[in-house]
């Protein structure tokens, strides 16, 4: 497939624009450095028509005869007495009496909880119609909702679309039916039902038929998107072989993952605000801080009823760059649940109020044909749950409705929660030092444990700090989200981290005047990071910094200097000692520049020539090395005899005494005539622990 030039400038909506991959590279390609693509198009624009019951008009029913069709639509998400729904599925029984939506929650739900594949936390393990299981995949956040949703729909026949919005198209529809505007095809996107293959009525039930084409395929050039466990060099295009005898939705959710993300779910076009009380697997989470670019997505993994009607909720997400799903505890969860981000009260750096925002519980629409034409429709079984986005007071108030529905903690438990969450933040931080959204989430978590700690356990801010703070923090300092830059940059590395804080350990604590310093910020300052890449320069790793480039839509990208949040923590200094070993302890003023040279394994090399300012400590001794070429050579300490008496010793290779001065002078020496070639060892040590200054000189 060849991308014409047109139709990129056409996806100028957003700063990046991220093109399909040619027909046999399988990678991200195209005219922007965009190296993860996402989200490359805009939510659908929403006149509020978009969020009644009925939705937006959409696509005519007619598409489902033309030739960009995915699959062929035989079910309906309503209906629960046709034979295919009274059928037996994954997750359900024969005659079950649910609706498609509701089966698709019991699939969610059975998903066995495992662990993750070369992580330290837990991920779930995938089902599918035919008794293949795969550990989930490594996806972005809003992808894991997308990716599942749009599976379901494909495997079982039913209708499915996500409206988005590209300014020289209009809408555009990407569903069972293709990727289409109201005129036609979308773009040079495929005609699924003339290009690609569907065995799902001639699979001979034993050789799964594979596509090599569509196993070549990755999301990004990065190849974030590798499924190990799948094999090497094996990624989301070759999952999707494996779980699709249809290879025409294997293609599909390559563009579907490519081209929608977090805005799309939280567009009223595709999805509805839900009451909290009724949610169930399978909805979505959204935190929102800003109106365009990305926010972070979170499924509902599993919602089980506590005593007096109250509920224990727990959430799976990916994350950017992608990751294997990430299925959090219950009390972490609920955490999640109740942050401002997801509707709350209150608004951003921009005044615009959260609740107006898109975050939040949501519950997918479901797509029906309406007079000729489909619509994302509120399901009718979930009319009464269902918040208008107009009503923000609604949607605001449903954090306090998550604070007192999901499960209460102990204190202990409170706590434990929270500082395993702080660390689980750090742990994406080392890996991805410029995610803001950790950044912000640790925070987050610090502000909660200091209220526990304060209220349960009566210790105050700095004394938290002192039990939980690292260096890290103040390092990866949290920024403000919309006005910095670094917060679009997602391809940083481990490699980066440790360059970064290799700078910063000798910024925060100076060895020698015992003297704390603040740290450099790892964040963009006068339009660049040039003291990171210097020192990276310097220490031999220059190679492993990565350059900025915007890996998803970003209106900061002009951004010179980046914006510090307001923090809460106990100034670094203060604390110093508790942030790096050894520091806030008095200097030791008994150093030289040999400092360490404190016994013959340790002697310090040294050619021919004087070396002043050197010192003898008390109970310590020196030692150095010098290679002689067989010359007649002399050895001479020179200090004041009455600040500390020093002695003077010699040793050859074998271990043995070659010569000794222990006078009474200002100086001692020992001549080296006729000494053969090769290396000496010199000691000098206080008589009686005597300390001094002294000067080497080797002549």
């Amino acid at each position: 497939m060849v991308w014409n030039r047109t139709f990129l400038l056409g996806l100028s909506s957003v700063l990046f624009a991220c093109s399909g991959p040619h027909a046999g590279g399988g990678e991200c390609t195209g005219d922007s450095d965009n190296e993860y693509c996402k989200p490359v198009m805009e939510a659908a624009p929403d006149d509020g028509k978009a969020d009644s019951v009925e939705g937006l008009k959409g696509l005519p029913s007619s598409v489902d005869g033309s030739d960009t069709v995915v699959w062929e639509v035989w079910n309906q998400w309503h209906e629960t007495d046709t034979a295919e729904a009274r059928a037996a599925g994954m997750a359900w029984g024969q005659d079950s009496g649910l609706d498609w939506d509701e089966k698709y929650s019991r699939w969610i739900e059975s998903m066995e909880k495992i662990d993750g594949f070369g992580t330290y936390y837990k991920t779930f393990e995938l089902t599918t119609p035919w008794g293949k299981k795969y550990p989930a995949p490594n996806l972005e956040c809003a992808e894991v909702a997308l990716f599942l949703r749009a599976t379901f729909a494909a495997w079982y026949h039913l209708p499915f679309y996500v409206a988005a919005w590209d300014p020289s198209a209009g809408r555009v529809y990407f569903g069972h039916f293709g990727a289409r505007t109201k005129t036609g095809r979308y773009g040079n996107l495929p005609r699924f039902r003339n290009s690609y293959d569907d065995h799902t009525d001639t699979w001979d039930q034993v050789n799964w038929p594979s596509d090599p084409n569509l196993r070549t395929r990755k999301l990004s050039k990065s190849g974030d998107d590798e499924n190990d466990f799948l094999g090497d060099d094996l990624y989301s295009g070759a999952y999707f072989d494996e779980i699709f005898l249809n290879k025409r939705a294997g293609y599909f959710m390559y563009y579907l993952l490519i081209f929608t993300g977090s805005m799309h779910l939280a567009s009223s076009n595709n999805t509805f605000n839900l009451k909290p009380e009724v949610m169930r697997e399978g909805d979505v989470l959204l935190e929102r801080w800003q109106k365009k670019g990305i926010g972070h997505t979170l499924v509902v993994k599993r919602v089980e009823p506590l005593p007096g009607d109250r509920l224990d909720a727990e959430l799976a997400s990916g994350s950017m760059p992608r990751r294997q799903p990430k299925w959090e505890s219950g009390p972490s969860s609920k955490s999640t649940f109740t942050n401002t981000y997801c509707g709350g009260e209150g608004e951003n750096h921009d005044g615009d109020a959260y609740a107006a925002l898109g975050g939040g519980l949501k519950r997918w629409r479901a797509p029906r044909i309406v007079n000729g034409y489909y619509r994302n429709r509120v399901p009718d079984k979930d009319l009464a749950y269902w918040i208008p986005s107009t009503d923000r007071e609604a949607i605001a108030g449903r954090i306090e409705t998550l604070q007192g529905l999901l499960g209460e903690l102990t204190p202990v438990e409170k706590r434990d929660m929270l500082v395993e969450k702080i660390e689980d933040k750090r742990a994406h931080l080392r890996d991805h030092p410029s995610s803001c959204s950790a950044r912000i989430g640790r925070e987050e978590a610090f502000n909660d444990l200091y209220e526990v700690m304060q209220t349960s356990f009566g210790k105050d801010r700095e004394q938290v700090d002192r039990l939980y703070r690292k260096l890290d923090d103040y390092v990866l300092a949290e920024l403000v989200y919309e006005q910095s830059r670094t917060c679009c940059w997602n391809s940083t590395t481990r490699a980066m981290y440790e360059i970064i804080m290799d700078y910063n350990l000798a910024q925060a604590w100076d060895t020698e005047t015992g003297v704390c310093r603040s740290v450099e910020v790892f964040k963009v300052s006068g339009g660049g990071y040039d003291v990171f890449e210097t020192h990276a320069q310097l220490i031999g790793r220059g190679h492993e910094w990565v350059a900025w480039s915007a890996d998803e839509s970003c209106p900061q990208s002009d951004v010179e200097n980046d914006t510090e949040a307001e923090h809460t923590w106990t100034a670094q200094c203060d604390i110093i000692d508790v942030l790096v070993d050894g520091a806030g302890l008095p200097v030791d003023e008994c150093t030289d520049v040999f400092e360490g040279n404190d016994d013959r394994d340790h002697a310090a090399p040294v050619p021919l020539g004087a070396y002043p300012g050197l010192r003898i400590c008390s109970g310590e001794e020196d030692w150095f090395a010098v290679t002689l070429d067989g010359n007649d050579r002399t050895v001479l300490i020179a200090f004041e005899t009455a600040l500390g008496d020093l002695d003077l010793e010699l040793y050859g290779g074998d271990g043995n005494q070659i010569g000794f001065s222990n006078g009474t002078g200002d100086s001692e020496s020992v001549d080296l005539d006729g000494q053969p070639a090769g290396t000496v060892f010199i000691r000098v040590f206080g008589y009686n622990n005597a300390t001094n200054e002294y000067t080497l000189k080797i002549e």
